[in-house]
């Protein structure tokens, strides 16, 4: 998995959310989408988590980019990605699988619900081509 994020706060978090599963790794953190290219071609993530406010490239770019060039399993986290906001559905309009929405730091209650929240949403798998709108399934079922 690779972590996409300008907050280095947000991309430890992740990291360790992620990490702490045992059958999740991360494999690379970026703090932009250009970063972030490099990396997919390097390490060849099984799944992605993306931003989408972020300095260089706006997260929403680099998903059509991602999903046009080398589609793969997106899944935005970001304090815009809210059920039914205008860049939720965007985003999943580009082909991103599901969105989580970034917790409000430095408060600790509802942390575990919140990694297991992002937990499930990466073991989850598009039933469809990445890149395309769509359902999900489980990551296993792709083993």
């Amino acid at each position: 998995m690779l972590c996409v994020d300008d907050s280095a706060l947000i991309r430890d978090l992740l990291s360790e959310i992620i990490n702490s599963q045992p059958d999740m790794e991360v494999v690379a953190v970026a703090p932009d989408p250009l970063v972030a290219r490099d990396l997919i071609k390097r390490h060849n993530p099984d799944v992605l988590t993306l931003d989408v406010e972020m300095p260089r490239m706006d997260g929403l770019d680099f998903l059509e980019r991602l999903m046009r060039l080398r589609p793969m399993p997106v899944l935005m986290v970001s304090s815009l990605t809210q059920a039914g906001s205008e860049v939720t559905l965007r985003a999943l309009e580009l082909g991103a699988v599901d969105f989580v929405a970034k917790p409000a730091l430095g408060i600790r209650n509802g942390m575990m619900d919140y990694a297991n929240d992002i937990a499930e949403k990466i073991r989850l798998r598009p039933s469809r081509d990445p890149g395309k709108p769509g359902g999900r399934r489980r990551l296993q079922d792709q083993r």
